[in-house]
């Protein structure tokens, strides 16, 4: 049986290589693909997402959900990394999206419809699922699962000295999502930074000929560049594709019940995600972390996975 998924994200390098391994899996069903702001503002999201749709034309295309306007977002975003649109300046044609629901209806309407069956995974900042929180609460306990790629138990942050980027962009929205009544998986920054990729990816990328070879042989190599030339790293970490294998390889994974908050007044602490680790803990448990991945086999199927996306294109 195929597993019904949802996929939040906001479109920049890392987010369309997962969306490469998460469209041609046949143990995955992607229902939709709903935009959020993040890595570029809402409106862009919502082009890439139908500009990576169009480039992989999938046999199947998932519904798609407009990214709405956060309404505290701070002045950040992850283009210096993927490029000023989000996919390594490759300014692919503009596509209409004036009559496309909000991506917050999309998740609603899909989880009445589906009741149990539907997991959401979050690739971006948690923007959408906060507004399913705030606006229709009885539709969260329907869902099957949330999982979420973001945060950190002890590492440092990616976007302030203590944040995570997701984390950070929309900090009241991460803690409305790890306070709601839905079972919820954390991919933290400890896992996902671990699992970087040298420059010999490029190598094991599909076939140029193939859809997602075509893709991804535009994107990576973007992705390499900046990493060298801003933050002077030889690797790059493929954060969503980490997720996404989360999802289709648990196994792989390391998980531990802990009990979890983001701060969302700190100064200096904005975004960050706090666990209670105590003796004796005084938090309620709400969700499973990922505490250790088994690497090497991880990237094996990473590009086993996206290998397979170009077989498929």
């Amino acid at each position: 049986m195929t597993r019904k998924i949802i996929i939040d994200c906001d479109p920049g390098i890392d987010d369309a290589t997962a969306l490469c391994m998460a469209l041609f899996d046949p143990r995955l069903e992607v229902l939709a693909i709903t935009a959020t702001a993040g890595t570029v503002d809402a409106d862009q999201a919502t082009s890439n997402v139908i500009a990576v749709l169009q480039q992989l034309d999938p046999t199947k295309y998932p519904r798609i959900g407009k990214a709405g306007h956060p309404e505290d977002a701070p002045v950040v975003d992850d283009r210096h990394l993927n490029g000023n649109d989000g996919l390594g300046d490759c300014n692919f044609p503009e596509s209409a999206r004036q009559h496309l629901p909000a991506s917050e209806k999309v998740i609603a309407e899909l989880a009445r419809k589906y009741p149990n069956e539907v997991t959401v995974v979050c690739l971006g900042p948690t923007t959408n699922i906060a507004r399913v929180c705030r606006r229709d609460p009885a539709v969260l306990p329907l869902l099957d699962k949330i999982v979420i790629g973001g945060g950190s138990v002890s590492h440092s942050g990616n976007v302030t000295a203590s944040a995570e980027f997701n984390m950070y962009f929309d900090p009241a929205a991460a803690q409305d999502v790890f306070e709601s009544a839905t079972t919820k998986s954390l991919i933290p920054l400890d896992i996902t930074d671990a699992m970087s990729f040298g420059v010999d990816l490029l190598e094991k990328l599909p076939a140029r000929y193939s859809r997602a070879g075509n893709l991804l042989h535009k994107l990576i190599p973007f992705a390499f560049r900046a990493a060298h030339q801003l933050l002077g790293r030889e690797l790059i970490p493929l954060y969503d594709a980490t997720t996404i294998l989360s999802l289709i390889e648990p196994d792989l994974f390391t998980w531990k019940s802990m009990a979890g908050k983001v701060e969302t007044n700190g100064e200096l602490t904005r975004g960050v995600t706090v666990f209670d680790q105590r003796l004796r803990p005084e938090w309620p448990i709400n969700m499973e972390v990922a505490v250790d991945v088994d690497a090497d086999e991880a990237h094996e199927m990473i590009i086993r996975s996206l290998r397979y996306a170009g077989q498929q294109t």
